[in-house]
């Protein structure tokens, strides 16, 4: 069970003994690996995995069922793809089989590893946690990212139009093409998209940055869904305005919640969003691939934050 751990901010390919399956697992053979923000940060030791957690980085894979424990829908040479805590840089992977989605007709391993952490990290935080009703307005920060691609998808795919906050120009209008109304630049301050609000959802990856703008780009009854804070963890706020507005701020993270939780999020999904994949209505954003063992490369390039979509690993 080889696979990539992190030490002192760089990977290092590592053997770890095999473990045997407990009942309801899958092994899985490993065909290709999402690569996340969260990955970045447990390489720079600033996020270690949870209590229990393998220290093999990766949250997400597609691979091809090779055991199966107990009674399961899988079976051996099944395609599906993973919502892993950790794990999926690897050659293989133990996964608790209702964590698994099979790959949609067509699609290849790439595009399949590039489902399951964006888009369960996008659906439950606009449409479970946030609620999001048909034809409430979306504010999406961080849009070009995985995450942000996924929920612009998403919100088209509902009826709720949706706006973004990024850095360039051309992630911009590549989100638009994706289904956004329009967004705004993030040097130049995201306090011009009050014209184009209220939003009643804010997906919100950044924190402390955009804190008090939300206070008055969101409207009445408002749900503002703190996801990470890539803009800093301490804000000033007018609670004046959220308690005028009633808005509501849920803070939501994903990988540790509790293996039930993953699976009813999982089978959710797979009721509402696979028939979707399946016509073409949502598609993986897969914007670069890198072999394994250009592993750092890849790390860099998501890093560098230059892409729209995702980066994945692939397996020769």
């Amino acid at each position: 069970m080889s696979g990539f751990q992190a030490e002192g901010g760089t990977l290092k390919w590592c053997d770890q003994p095999a473990t045997e399956l407990t009942i309801g697992q899958v092994r899985v053979a490993i065909k290709a690996a999402g690569l996340n923000r969260a990955d970045l940060l447990q390489k720079a030791g600033m996020y270690p995995p949870p209590p229990g957690v393998t220290p093999v980085l990766g949250l997400e894979c597609a691979g091809e069922v090779i055991e199966v424990s107990g009674s399961s829908r899988w079976q051996k040479g099944d395609r599906v793809c993973a919502l892993l805590s950790g794990g999926g840089m690897a050659e293989e992977v133990i996964v608790d089989g209702r964590h698994l989605l099979p790959v949609p007709e067509g699609m290849s391993w790439a595009e399949a590893a590039a489902i399951p952490e964006v888009f369960s990290t996008a659906w439950l935080n606009v449409f479970e946690l946030g609620a999001a009703q048909p034809g409430e307005k979306v504010l999406i920060h961080a849009g070009a990212s995985g995450v942000g691609t996924a929920a612009v998808q998403l919100c088209k795919a509902f009826g709720n139009p949706c706006w973004v906050t990024l850095g360039s120009e051309e992630k911009l209008q590549a989100c638009i093409k994706l289904g956004a109304s329009g967004g705004a630049l993030r040097q130049n301050g995201i306090a011009s998209l009050q014209s184009e609000g209220p939003f009643q959802v804010a997906l919100d990856p950044v924190g402390a940055s955009y804190a008090s703008d939300h206070l008055d780009l969101l409207g009445v009854d408002a749900r503002w869904v703190l996801i990470g804070l890539m803009g800093g963890r301490e804000a000033k706020l007018d609670l004046a305005k959220m308690l005028i507005k009633r808005i509501t701020l849920v803070g939501s993270t994903l990988r540790t919640r509790d293996t039930d939780f993953k699976a009813g999020l999982i089978s959710r999904m797979e009721e509402k969003l696979w028939p979707l994949f399946a016509a073409g209505t949502l598609k993986p954003m897969v914007a670069k691939t890198y072999d394994f063992a250009q592993a750092e490369d890849a790390f860099a390039e998501l890093a560098a934050d230059r892409i729209v979509g995702k980066v994945i690993l692939v397996r020769e």
